[in-house]
């Protein structure tokens, strides 16, 4: 439950806000003045301050130094008239979230507030790089016990002991917030904001004001002056997600933050001095997108001083009992009874899958099974059926082998897939060549799999024996036995 706390000496107010906020997942609180709302902070431990700016006894201003002093990561939204715009200038530049104008546009207030709350949730979350499974008051962390994870795990916990910039890259859903979260809470500034920003999800036009704030009058619709991310976040950390999609314009300005520390907002012309830790994260090529012209190869290069590679879900198919385990204990009901099972084979089918959606996509496939389980254990036929591969699916995976030939086939050059380069991708391969071979209604599986190997082998080759047995690591004459042995009818070359 996410707890309010309004201060307005107004009693329209608060009766509006009840209004507004009814709600089993929101407990409002109210204060008539400033004195009585920070007396209220330790007994309510709300997680967001809704304060006007003008009040009876202490000024909103004055209210707002007191509770950053208090606590410096509460998000606190001020309020206004009209008149008065300017004195939200000045809580932003003390700090404050956001400011209202009064009277209020419902939409509007619901969105920041629900801005505010995430802001809150993702600085109180502290998110663990080494999550304890087992205990019960385990909230949030980032689980894998895989070589893979354990690198990132390093990285992680070399980062938050400095202060320097960071780039984090990885698929989509593999978990690159968290890593910056975490990152943020076991660094020297977790005691100051952090906010994160999707620079995707915000317009071209808008995301440059959003980031560095706009002067009265700058553009069409800037109406009042407007403080941005950077100032708002001064001495804390701001992480760009989805940097990759900025533009080039702001990418110069993000540049200048880097290396001197300064910035102009939108239509103004005096540069702002702020102290702010930047984190990056993208699931595009910057080195890429660099020789396309399309990233600047200085912001890059002053991104990239420590970079941390998230790896895809596939890649570490050891973690997804791990996963399976948290997904299962965050969205059970124990209300509705004990938690649900899962099946061995049910891990054995995810840990077979190639995930092209990673963690993002596990979490919901597990979101699903609980819902459609019948019994007090989920089952294969619980799971989404793309999750159950096929030979298709088989060769279309870019860390599976190449699309193996019928008997039939002529042999022809194909390009060999990337061999595994852990034991993870390793077992991956094991257990797709296990299903494929079920898949063929034959239970001999080493003989199956086997005919296949040889079938690949000679096609890589372009049907030479001599090649062929090299790659398999036989003798031609043992090659040329086994040809014999599972019928397999082509036009070899046989020098």
């Amino acid at each position: 439950m996410d707890k309010l706390l309004l201060i307005d000496d107004e009693a329209d107010v608060q009766y509006s806000f009840r209004r507004i906020f009814d709600s089993p997942e929101i407990e409002l609180t109210t204060a008539a003045s400033g004195e009585e709302g920070l007396k209220l902070l330790t007994k309510v431990k709300p997680d967001l301050v809704i304060m006007d700016v003008r009040m009876g006894g202490i000024t909103g201003l004055e209210a707002l130094r007191r509770l950053r002093q208090i606590d410096a990561k509460l998000p606190v939204i001020m309020m206004t008239a009209y008149g008065t715009t300017q004195t939200a200038i000045e809580a932003m530049k003390l700090g404050a979230f956001d400011y209202l104008l009064k009277p209020f546009d419902v939409p509007k207030l619901k969105q920041i507030v629900a801005a505010a709350l995430k802001a809150s949730r993702d600085m109180k979350q502290v998110v663990s790089y080494q999550p304890a499974l087992e205990t019960e008051d385990y909230e949030m962390g980032i689980i894998g016990r895989s070589e893979p994870m354990q690198n990132v795990f390093k990285l992680i916990g070399q980062l938050a002991m400095s202060d320097a910039t960071a780039l984090i890259t990885g698929e989509s859903g593999t978990g690159k917030e968290l890593v910056a979260r975490a990152v943020y809470h076991h660094s020297q500034r977790s005691n100051q904001p952090f906010l994160a920003i999707n620079c995707a999800a915000i317009p071209e036009n808008l995301l440059e004001s959003e980031l560095f704030g706009h002067e009265k009058g700058s553009f069409t619709g800037a109406a009042v002056q407007r403080i941005g991310k950077f100032e708002q976040c001064n001495n804390g950390t701001i992480f760009l997600d989805e940097i990759g999609d900025m533009s080039l314009p702001t990418q110069t300005k993000i540049l200048r933050v880097l290396q001197s520390g300064t910035f102009e907002r939108v239509g103004g012309n005096q540069p702002m001095k702020v102290n702010v830790r930047v984190i990056a994260a993208t699931n595009k090529n910057l080195e890429q997108a660099v020789a396309a012209k399309e990233f600047r190869e200085d912001l890059f290069y002053r991104l990239n001083v420590v970079r941390i590679r998230m790896p895809a879900l596939r890649e570490r198919p050891t973690d997804i009992p791990l996963l399976v385990n948290y997904f299962l204990k965050k969205y059970g009901q124990p209300q509705k009874g004990p938690l649900k099972a899962i099946t061995n084979d049910a891990i054995a089918a995810m840990q077979a899958y190639r995930w092209p959606g990673n963690v993002r996509e596990l979490e919901n496939s597990i979101q699903r099974a609980l819902v459609v389980a019948k019994g007090d254990a989920i089952l294969e036929s619980d799971l989404p059926s793309e999750i159950f591969s096929t030979p298709a699916d088989l060769a279309a995976t870019t860390s599976s082998p190449a699309a193996a030939p019928t008997a039939t086939d002529t042999p022809a050059a194909a390009t060999p897939a990337p061999a595994p380069q852990t034991v993870d991708e390793t077992i991956v391969l094991i257990r797709r060549l296990f299903d494929w071979a079920r898949s063929k209604g034959d239970q001999k599986l080493i003989p199956t799999v086997e005919r296949e190997l040889i079938i690949h082998a000679l096609a890589e080759t372009g049907g030479n024996q001599v090649r062929a047995s090299k790659l398999l690591g036989i003798t031609r004459a043992t090659l040329r036995k086994r040809i014999e042995k599972f019928k397999i009818k082509q036009q070899l070359t046989i020098n």
